[in-house]
C-alpha cells in the first residue's frame, strides 16, 4: 500500500484540514517543514519520508477559482508526481489538468453527474481516480444527478462507467484523529470489484490504521496530519528499507 501525503492548498499555502470546514483551515504548522509554502512542504515529505507521489487538493479551484497551474508546474519540475483535485466538473477542466501531466481527481463533490464522469473517464480514464466524497458517510455534491443514490450505489455506478481507481474520502474525518470510519465500505468494494484500486482518505491516525486498511485490500492512503505531527514516520514510509509507501515494519 502506498502513502500519499496531502497538500491542501489554499491562497497559495498548505493548510491543515479540519473536518472539511474549509473556512477554518489555517496554514499548516509541521514538524517536517519550516513553512507552509507548498514546495517547501513537498520537499520535506521527500527529504524526511522518501515520498514524492503527492495528493494536491486545490481548495481555491474547488471553490470556483482557476487551478493553481504555476504551483503544479513548480512541483512537477522538481520531480513530484501529483494527483490533483481541482474542481473537475466535466471534460473541460479535466483536459486542462491532463495537459499539465498530473493525475486527475474527479470528485463527487464537483463533477456534474454520471454523464460528465463517463466523459472524463473515456478521455482520461488511465490517469483518473474517482473520489467518492462523503461527509459522515453521506455522499456530497449534486446527489440528484445520481438519483439520490447512497455511497455504495454511486461507487458501483462509477465502476460500471469505467472507473478503475476509487478514493473513499470522508471529509468529516479529516484532521480530527477519529479514524477513517470507512473500512467496511472499502473492504466491500475490494471484495466486489477485483480490478478496482481502492484508496482511502480522511482520518488516518497511525500505523495501526494503515495496517488495518492494508488488510482490507486498500492500495493507497491519503495522510496529512499524522505525517506533520510525526505520528507516522520514516519506518512506516519505507525510507529505511527502500520501499516508499511501505508501513509494515512498525515504528
Amino acid at each position: 500500500m502506498r502513502i500519499l501525503p496531502v497538500l491542501d492548498l489554499l491562497n497559495g499555502v498548505v493548510v491543515r484540514g479540519v473536518a472539511g470546514r474549509r473556512s477554518e483551515y489555517r496554514p499548516v504548522v509541521s514538524r517536517l517543514a519550516a513553512s507552509a509554502d507548498p514546495v517547501a512542504v513537498a520537499e520535506a515529505f521527500r527529504t524526511h519520508l522518501g515520498l514524492s507521489e503527492l495528493y494536491l487538493a486545490d481548495l481555491d479551484a474547488l471553490a470556483g477559482a482557476p487551478p493553481a497551474l504555476p504551483t503544479y508546474r513548480a512541483l512537477r519540475r522538481l520531480g513530484f508526481r501529483l494527483w490533483v483535485d481541482a474542481g473537475v466538473v466535466g471534460r473541460a477542466r479535466a483536459d486542462v489538468l491532463a495537459a499539465e501531466d498530473v493525475g486527475l481527481v474527479a470528485g463527487l463533490e464537483t463533477v456534474a453527474g454520471p454523464d460528465a464522469l463517463a466523459d472524463v473517464l473515456r478521455a482520461h480514464g488511465g490517469r483518473t481516480v474517482f473520489s467518492l466524497d462523503l461527509r459522515g458517510g453521506v455522499p456530497i455534491g449534486d446527489r440528484t444527478a445520481w438519483g439520490g443514490a447512497d455511497a455504495w450505489e454511486i461507487a458501483g455506478r462509477a465502476v460500471r462507467l469505467g472507473a478503475r481507481r476509487l478514493l473513499v474520502l470522508d471529509l468529516a474525518r479529516v484532521g480530527v484523529g477519529a479514524g477513517t470510519g470507512t473500512e467496511t465500505l472499502c473492504a466491500r468494494l475490494v471484495s466486489a470489484y477485483h480490478e478496482l484500486e481502492v484508496w482511502v482518505g480522511g482520518g488516518v491516525r497511525d500505523a495501526e490504521d494503515l495496517r488495518r486498511l492494508g488488510g482490507a485490500g486498500v492500495r493507497a492512503a491519503l495522510v496529512a496530519s499524522a505525517l506533520h505531527d510525526g505520528v507516522i514516520g520514516r519506518v512506516q514510509c519505507g525510507v529505511d528499507n527502500g520501499d516508499p509507501g511501505c508501513y509494515c515494519r512498525g515504528k
